[in-house]
């Protein structure tokens, strides 16, 4: 028996993106050090690094580029007043550089087949927004997975708020717990457990810099590919 069928029974599935299907801490750092470097002094004499951009990660891109700004210096009050110019910065080169510098993790593409094989509906959830998330996974050859793909912008809130699982589950006509959130952070946990879903994470994501097995979860993998029957 699979893990699936072993620990959840389940009639669809909804999974993270960034650290659970796609490592793009590449994309991230190159975007973040080009918008760094179109800002003025003494933003743009700095850097960021993969280690930093890992415990930023997940939350959106308004909380990553407020904690970059902050981290990167000037004066009290100066984050908020270079904000507008970051945000359109970092806007462009993202998506000039969405998918170049990130990669699918292995067992991924069997995890995601053996879902779509037992006939559960999948949905993408990410805090990563649509214009981004989207033309990843198209990028990568993920997007024909899943039935629905929604981003941080699709709802009201953001994961660790219960209610973009709530609204996908919604919009994927299941129930909250007949329906596993795969992930790799708190955020996706605790948003399953609000929601009332079951929740799995993998242990090779981000996590915010945190140990990931301090979560509270019913399950862990340290690849999709566990789903598959062996």
């Amino acid at each position: 028996m699979t893990l699936l069928g072993a620990r959840f029974d389940v009639d669809a599935v909804i999974v993270d993106l960034d650290g659970t299907m796609v490592d793009t801490l590449g994309d991230f750092v190159v975007a973040l050090n080009l918008m760094l470097a179109d800002l003025p002094a003494p933003y743009r004499n700095q850097q960021v690094d993969r280690a930093t951009v890992s415990r930023l990660v997940g939350k959106g891109s308004e909380h990553l580029l407020s904690s970059v700004l902050s981290l990167a210096g000037g004066q009290a009050g100066d984050a908020q007043t270079v904000y507008a110019q970051a945000w359109t910065s970092y806007q462009r080169h993202y998506l000039d550089i969405n998918g170049r510098h990130a990669v699918v993790y292995p067992g991924v593409v069997a995890g995601l087949q053996h879902l779509v094989q037992r006939g559960l509906k999948i949905a993408c959830l990410t805090n990563k927004p649509t214009a981004f998330a989207r033309p990843l996974l198209k990028a990568k050859g993920l997007e024909h997975f899943f039935d629905q793909s929604f981003g941080g912008d699709a709802f009201e809130r953001k994961k660790p708020d219960p209610l973009p699982l709530l609204k996908t589950c919604r919009a994927m006509g299941t129930l909250p717990q007949r329906t596993l959130m795969i992930g790799d952070s708190s955020n996706d946990a605790q948003a399953a457990r609000a929601a009332g879903c079951p929740v799995l994470l993998v242990t090779y994501g981000y996590n915010h810099g945190e140990p990931i097995r301090g979560v509270d979860a019913d399950a862990f993998v340290d690849s999709l590919a566990e789903l598959v029957p062996a």
